[in-house]
């Protein structure tokens, strides 16, 4: 009963002090009087008490953080620097420091409010002293002194990291004493690792010194003490500050590898214990590893002169020390490993391979397995590839093969998954088929001519002889949009499409004789025509086709009519369109695939903040990646490196030119000669060469003419890559005349579209540019208000200070009524009185609204409180005054 009144005592407190119309100016008068207490008390229990108080109405309210922040800074820095004999009323500055710097997130407020917080956080860390005072309190005894210092040292790296980092860098011995917090009690310990954590990210001077101060050495002792990959959310934090000390820095990497050597980070990876079993935080702690791996792999930042040295030492270093049997384990044989440890195991193997032959032939000669059921570890990645469910896990096995596509005995399992059937999941397996092909296909024209010459047999007898596997390829392109899933809707068809289109792209490319082997059957030709004029067919897809009809024109060196660049150029002209054949470039230029690839290959570190969503990658549904709405899914990203976009875009300037060459001129030879223009019978010599001379001078004319207006439309087609603007007089007879209206009506209207979603993507600019002009405008008079507000809270102190003068002087001021100075003395007495009251509640409800507070969210988190409770205090491992003071 007594606590209850307690706390209504403390919420009608609350109410009368802050919840009224002028409740800051009444929490500025409240901070103001502890401050006072603090600065000017006699007894040292009150000062101690009125420190307490000041921590408690600190750590509720917006307003006494901003009150604080606005005069108590001096007043606490004072205690922390004079008074350090005085261990309670130092851990009581410190609290409050804390209380102050820490946003209250259960205070709700308008969007746009000042965070005192923040402002709070900006204040102290401007003055380097308050740095160095801080510095200097890691040095004392106390636990709790050094405790609450980190504390603030965070909150201040977090909101102003800059800032202290540079007052760190000057003050002498700075970083030392952070050090020396390593080696000090558990939790003691973890705050400094967060701290350093925090720190070491993008300071590299500090980097440098932590690593002369011992970093490495200190950090694998704390992992080994946790218990490795097995330990708990420390040794992410200690594996976390060591990819900070080794991301883009050389130097340290070297140190790393001449001093501890790569050992104590390897040995991580041996998975002890229950080793089929990956809780969230164990998947945590062994994806940090392999980033660690992977960055030692880059070598140091790319503007290093010895990067690439020291890429080739580390790789070849870390597989001397077995690495590799570590990752097949985690990224191969470890089924029951989370796919996001698998796929980071895979993306390192294919790192360690990459441009360094004792590391290739290194996976070549390694075994899965045990006797006498072994075999290649290749080809138990290559089965990966063509079987598993998972589509993550294939990007990452692919990459593998990406890596080593110089070996040529993949060929034999390849080319026997090409064969197979053409049921839904055997297209999809000949798809990853494709894709390693591709790998295997880029750059090498050796394999480009015999991968054309390979026939396959036809799936059934009755279908006829053997087809070659370029034609194979093209039909399992026509087939992936047929392609459905079990409940009948599409599937993968997108992503298929995409792939096999890639291998084509990469396979035409600069080689006339696949050229030459496509456009061998018509049908391919016509098909590719309606794959990139098809609506529902994704953008990319669209693209990648416009890339291999112009591959068609650019590596043609047929002389055969029908087959060669001006036929394919016509039948363009035709069935598409020039400009909406050029369109096509430009809407795969802005897809997602291609815009994203800069931002796909930057790799993102794995902090506190990132880490459980990183760990826990989900499988994407096939329908995921159905083509919804015309868009590429966006795990198809993977597929596309930064290598093949940029060829693509440099492909698409030779296509656009040679088409324009192509189109702008008629074919060099004439094929027949018309029958009427034969030798009439009884005509003489003579007057037949009159009249043939007179046709031919009739069609050099002609020809003239369509050559210019045929050089001035295609002019206009590749500058204005199909903007719809072309005049019908452009229109030429020949080949340009089957340039129809109803394209240029559609191309407008492509246009139109796009016109009309940039008037509305610039209209919310615009609405956004007026709503942050109208908030700025509103800050300035808020700003204005206060400033107007403090200059007559100025005003008025000085005349009263003036007024105070002339009455001690004895001036001629009138003389004041004594007796109401009694009763205004009295009354002031009584209101003293009560706020001592007051003050006294204000603290006890305070901690009784903690308890509830804390009592409720444990309650919703489902635990039983009464039996959280039951030994607290008995035994925290803390000094027994400590305790007595609690009490």
């Amino acid at each position: 009963m007594k606590k209850m009144d307690l706390v209504s005592g403390y919420k009608g407190v609350v109410g009368l002090v802050f919840g009224n119309e002028n409740s800051a100016s009444s929490e500025d008068s409240y901070v103001e009087r502890l401050l006072d207490r603090i600065s000017n008390g006699v007894l040292a229990e009150d000062r101690r008490s009125a420190m307490t108080e000041l921590q408690a109405v600190v750590a509720e309210s917006n307003a006494a953080q901003l009150a604080f922040g606005a005069m108590g800074f001096p007043v606490i820095m004072g205690v922390l620097k004079e008074e350090r004999d005085d261990v309670e009323m130092v851990r009581g500055a410190l609290e409050t420091l804390v209380s102050a710097l820490t946003s209250l997130d259960h205070v709700k407020g308008p969007k746009n409010e000042v965070q005192p917080a923040l402002m709070n956080t900006d204040l102290l860390s401007r003055e380097a002293e308050s740095i160095s005072l801080l510095l200097s309190l890691l040095s004392e005894d106390d636990f709790y002194v050094r405790y609450y210092t980190l504390q603030i040292l965070t909150a201040l790296l977090t909101n102003s990291p800059n800032r202290l980092q540079e007052a760190i860098l000057t003050i002498p011995r700075g970083i030392t004493r952070l050090m020396d917090m390593l080696m000090d009690r558990e939790v003691i310990r973890n705050e400094a690792l967060l701290l350093l954590t925090y720190l070491t990210r993008e300071a590299e001077e500090i980097q440098k010194i932590v690593v002369f101060e011992g970093a490495f050495e200190k950090i694998f002792s704390i992992i080994k003490e946790e218990g490795g990959s097995e330990g708990g959310v420390v040794v992410q934090d200690c594996l976390e500050l060591l990819n900070n000390l080794l991301r883009s820095n050389s130097s340290n990497q070297i140190l790393l590898r001449e001093t501890m050597g790569f050992d104590p980070l390897i040995s991580i990876l041996k998975l002890r214990g229950s080793a089929y079993s990956f809780t969230q935080q164990k998947t945590i702690n062994v994806l940090s590893v392999l980033e660690t791996i992977n960055l030692l792999m880059r070598g140091g930042s790319e503007a290093d002169p010895g990067r690439d040295a020291n890429k080739l030492t580390n790789k070849t270093v870390l597989v001397q020390k077995k690495v590799l049997d570590y990752l097949l384990t985690l990224g191969v044989e470890s089924q029951w490993a989370p796919v996001a440890v698998r796929c980071a195991a895979l993306r390192c193997i294919g790192d360690l391979i990459a441009s360094h032959p004792k590391n290739l032939d290194a996976i070549s000669s390694k075994v899965l397995g045990e006797e006498p059921q072994v075999e290649p570890a290749l080809n138990s990645i290559l089965r990966i590839i063509l079987r598993t469910s998972s589509m993550q896990e294939f990007i990452a096995a692919d990459h593998v093969f990406k890596s080593f596509c110089e070996v040529a005995t993949v060929y034999f399992m390849l080319l026997r998954v090409l064969t197979m059937g053409e049921s839904d999941g055997d297209l999809e397996a000949c798809c990853r088929a494709a894709s390693v092909l591709s790998h295997i296909l880029k750059d090498n024209m050796h394999c480009k001519e015999r991968a054309v010459r390979i026939e396959l047999e036809a799936p059934m007898q009755s279908l006829g002889v053997a087809e070659p596997l370029l034609h194979r390829m093209v039909r399992y392109l026509a087939l992936a949009s047929s392609m459905k899933n079990k409940d009948g809707k599409s599937g993968t068809s997108g992503f298929v499409q995409l792939v096999i289109l890639k291998l084509l792209v990469t396979w035409l490319a600069d080689c006339p004789t696949a050229v030459h082997c496509f456009l061998d059957s018509r049908p391919h030709l016509t098909y590719l025509l309606e794959l990139v004029s098809n609506p529902s067919a994704t953008v990319c897809t669209r693209g990648l086709a416009a890339v291999l009809l112009g591959e068609c024109v650019l590596y043609n060196k047929s002389s055969d009519s029908g087959k060669d660049a001006f036929t394919i150029v016509d039948s363009l002209s035709q069935k598409v369109g020039l400009t909406s054949y050029f369109l096509k470039f430009d809407e795969m230029q802005k897809s997602f695939l291609f815009s994203s690839v800069k931002s796909t290959q930057s790799h993102k570190p794995l902090t506190r903040s990132n880490a459980a969503s990183m760990a826990e990658i989900e499988d994407v549904d096939e329908n995921d990646l159905s083509d919804q709405k015309n868009e590429d899914h966006p795990i198809l990203s993977s597929m596309f490196d930064a290598h093949f976009v940029s060829f693509v875009k440099s492909l698409e300037a030779d296509i656009r030119e040679n088409i324009v060459d192509v189109y702008s001129r008629p074919k060099s030879e004439v094929a027949v000669v018309p029958a009427d223009l034969e030798q009439k019978s009884g005509e003489g010599d003579k007057e037949y060469v009159k009249r043939l001379k007179a046709f031919v001078e009739k069609q050099c004319s002609e020809i003239q003419k369509i050559i210019g207006r045929n050089a001035t439309l295609a002019e206009d087609l590749a500058k204005t890559g199909g903007s719809g603007s072309i005049q019908a007089e452009h229109r030429a007879s020949g080949a340009s005349e089957r340039v129809q209206a109803e394209t240029l009506r559609r191309d407008l209207q492509e246009a139109s579209q796009r016109l009309e979603m940039l008037k509305a993507e610039n209209a919310k600019i615009e609405s956004e540019s007026s709503m942050y002009q109208n908030l700025a405008a509103k800050m300035e008079s808020d700003l204005k208000s206060l400033s107007d507000a403090y200059n007559n809270l100025e005003q008025t102190n000085f005349h009263l200070e003036k007024e105070v003068k002339a009455l001690k002087s004895g001036g001629s001021s009138v003389s004041p009524d004594i007796e109401a100075i009694k009763a205004e003395a009295r009354e002031e007495a009584q209101k003293e009185s009560e706020v001592e009251l007051n003050d006294l509640l204000v603290c006890l409800g305070q901690e009784q609204s903690k308890v509830d507070k804390l009592s409720s969210r444990l309650l919703e988190l489902g635990e039983d409180v009464d039996k959280l409770l039951e030994g607290v205090g008995d035994d925290i491992g803390l000094p027994e005054d400590d305790e007595e003071e609690e009490d």
